[in-house]
């Protein structure tokens, strides 16, 4: 089992891209969309949370699109994350709500969010955004996969 969502996958992934591709223009959702193999409704709200949360940044126009809100090394994946998590992947889901859960299945879970979202605090978008550069220099070409289902 994953411990982050697809969409949580998919917010690193377009900030990052946002960081490496907004240098001279802001990045147009559809070009995001386009780069990592997505319809650009899948997006959107993942871009839009991310916006909300100050993030990113809108930018309208005919040459709009998105730019960072902030310096790469005060962004961090647990932040991202928690902008991606207000995102709702499934309309009407819901958690059972039985004794079991709430006095052991929530609480469990909830330390273990706890110790994950701490890790992630230390990981910041500048760390991230070197590396991707690292990898394109070697020839590769920074790709999303398994965010198409």
């Amino acid at each position: 089992m994953p411990l982050m969502s697809r969409k949580g996958i998919l917010a690193i992934a377009a900030v990052i891209d946002v960081a490496l591709n907004s240098d001279t223009r802001p990045v147009s959702a559809k070009a995001l969309a386009s780069r990592h193999g997505l319809p650009p409704r899948h997006l959107e709200p993942v871009l839009q949370a991310l916006v909300h949360e100050g993030i990113l940044r809108g930018v309208r126009g005919p040459r709009g699109g998105y730019e960072l809100g902030r310096k790469t090394e005060k962004i961090t994946a647990n932040e991202i994350l928690r902008a991606a998590g207000t995102v709702d992947d499934s309309p009407g889901s819901h958690i059972p709500g039985s004794r079991l859960v709430g006095d052991v299945v929530l609480p469990a879970l909830a330390q273990a969010e706890r110790a994950f979202a701490a890790a992630l605090s230390t990981i910041h978008l500048d760390e991230l955004v070197k590396r991707a550069e690292n990898h394109a220099e070697r020839g590769h070409t920074p790709a999303v996969h398994g965010l198409d289902s």
